[in-house]
């Protein structure tokens, strides 16, 4: 059971270090290729699109696909596409191939999570803060991986390097003790507008899209701010701005004592907003470390967020539980995927400032927004 457990962390940490292995890596990109910043930031953004949407497509395409079968074959795609990578020598051809992972990312984690909520159906809750933990470390262990490679080596060996990792994760899939489906969610639009009737819903997803878009933007955009301060910051420098997510398991396995001691999963998100505004004020500074030690922060408040959200969407039916989660994912991943693009438009005609305040502008909104209907979650 310990073995099975293991080989799905690695797995998932493997699949989330290649989601967001190019993000330190974008000013070196767009240099690479002759590209803008808005180019360079769809090399995240397309991924977060497909892992969004992904929800509603796979539940009517793969209904039930066994998991084992659906890991070997989606993950040999990430192999090849991984390879390709490190050969591509134009834009087109990097995007191409980053659209070809993002169709099968979502079918990999989908399986993992299946086989974990499966695996050992009495610690289903543990398995699940594991998983939750697992793709944080990986976001954490991909952008620092990879700007220690690209600078040491070069961009191309970050891919290559992912390439081995993910063969060795198929070695360790076929090791697995599990043969059983993994089951997606086919979504009506009936109970998809049943579900939006009630307003909480609305308002979790709201959250939870606008406070995504907000952090997406500032790590999508952060290694061209960083670049743009000084252009002697090599990509490993660059990556080791990202060590502040890590602060997502943290706050995830301690959110139980943050709730009682904010008495209550609202007032945990109105202070955890503000303080992620305030933060996110403060971004404007030019200094590398103070910089470093305000996304410490930075994370501290969006992870908050994050966990309290999620099983505050989590409690508030006990029925449909599935179809819940998997709309606060699309709403999750939608705004990942929109604050990984539109942001850094306004950077590139308006700098880094400009963004930011409009940041500041729409978590103002979002409180004001949670506060209006804070007694709507009274009987949660």
């Amino acid at each position: 059971m310990r073995i099975n457990l293991l080989i799905i962390v690695y797995c998932i940490i493997v699949v989330l270090s290649i989601m967001y292995a190019t993000q330190p890596l974008q000013p070196l990109l767009a240099k690479e290729f002759d590209i803008s910043v808005i180019k360079a930031s769809q090399f995240t953004a397309v991924i977060m699109l497909f892992l969004a949407i992904s929800p509603i497509i796979y539940g009517y395409i793969l209904e039930k696909v066994c998991a084992k079968k659906m890991l070997v074959r989606a993950s040999s795609i990430l192999l090849i596409t991984n390879i390709f990578l490190g050969l591509a020598n134009s834009y087109e051809t990097f995007l191409f191939l980053r659209v070809c992972e993002a169709l099968v990312v979502p079918a990999i984690l989908t399986s993992l999570m299946s086989i974990l909520a499966n695996i050992d159906k009495k610690n289903i809750k543990f398995n699940m803060s594991i998983y939750v933990a697992a793709t944080v470390f990986g976001g954490l262990v991909g952008r620092v991986f990879s700007g220690f490679i690209a600078t040491n080596f070069s961009y191309q060996y970050v891919f290559y390097s992912l390439s081995v990792a993910t063969l060795f994760s198929i070695f360790l899939i076929n090791k697995l003790d599990y043969e059983g489906d993994a089951t997606m969610v086919k979504p009506k639009i009936k109970d998809i507008v049943y579900i939006l009737n009630d307003r909480r819903f609305v308002i979790v997803y709201f959250i939870m899209f606008c406070m995504f878009f907000v952090f997406a933007g500032v790590l999508n955009v952060l290694p061209f701010r960083v670049k743009e301060i000084s252009e002697s910051f090599s990509e490993f420098q660059i990556s080791l701005l990202y060590l502040g997510y890590g602060m997502g398991i943290v706050v995830s396995l301690g959110s139980k004592k943050i709730v009682n001691f904010f008495r209550g999963e609202v007032n945990t998100m109105l202070v955890a907003i503000s303080f992620f505004l305030f933060i996110t004020i403060f971004l404007t500074n030019e200094n590398i470390i103070y910089l470093f030690l305000l996304l410490f922060l930075f994370c501290i408040g969006m992870f908050t967020v994050h966990t309290v959200s999620t099983g505050l969407a989590n409690s508030m039916k006990s029925s449909q539980k599935s179809l819940t989660s998997g709309m606060y994912l699309t709403f999750y991943y939608l705004g990942g995927a929109t604050g990984s693009f539109f942001p850094s438009i306004i950077y590139k005609h308006f700098g880094w400032d400009i963004m930011l305040y409009g940041f500041v502008f729409i978590l103002f909104i979002v409180i004001f927004f949670v506060y209006k209907n804070k007694n709507l979650f009274s009987k949660v």
